[in-house]
């Protein structure tokens, strides 16, 4: 293994190399079959997926091989996975179309660190029965809790809890939600 991807796999910071290079070559290789078929079993030859999961294409992600996505889950069209560092989507997910989890960072401070393409990542994790609505944007190093409905259009920049509603840019909790169950949580605010 390279230098950089070992480093990348920590969680450090790496640059790009040929081997990363070819490995997303590959990736592309397979998300190209399943974004012209839509086969949802090719994409197990790169994703962890539980059973009852279903990815729509069009579907982006760098590598793949850092992405589970658990039962009975839903990804809806155009949707990107920049899986740099590992994306967690537990059971009962609903992601709406052209949602983003974008695990790379760059340097910040240090403009000539981000001129050599310096880079890491920071994992995302989405709790079980989460709703992500259309166009929803999760940063690197977000956890949202369980039982959670982001609102269409919202940059989550940081952890929202769980049994909550939140959205805007960046994302904010607006309220609480009712404990599932108890027949209230039938709003469409996502």
């Amino acid at each position: 293994m390279g230098e950089h991807k070992d480093r990348l796999l920590r969680g450090e910071w790496y640059l790009d190399e040929p081997e990363l290079a070819e490995d997303r070559r590959r990736c592309q290789a397979v998300l190209d079959r399943f974004n012209a078929t839509g086969d949802q079993t090719t994409l197990h030859r790169l994703l962890d997926l539980a059973p009852g999961a279903t990815v729509l294409p069009r579907f982006q992600c760098s590598y793949g091989t850092r992405i589970t996505i658990g039962r009975n889950s839903f990804v809806n069209t155009d949707a990107t996975f920049m899986d740099d560092a590992r994306i967690t989507i537990g059971a009962d997910v609903r992601i709406g179309p052209r949602a983003q989890l974008l695990t790379a960072l760059h340097p910040v401070e240090d403009h000539e660190l981000r001129r050599a393409g310096w880079e890491r990542a920071a994992p995302i994790t989405i709790g079980d029965n989460t709703w992500l609505g259309g166009g929803v944007i999760v940063c690197p190093g977000v956890t949202i809790g369980e039982n959670t409905v982001i609102g269409a259009g919202s940059v989550v920049v940081r952890d929202v809890p769980a049994h909550v509603f939140a959205a805007g840019n960046p994302a904010r909790t607006i309220r609480a939600l009712p404990p599932a169950g108890t027949g209230a949580e039938h709003d469409s605010e996502g």
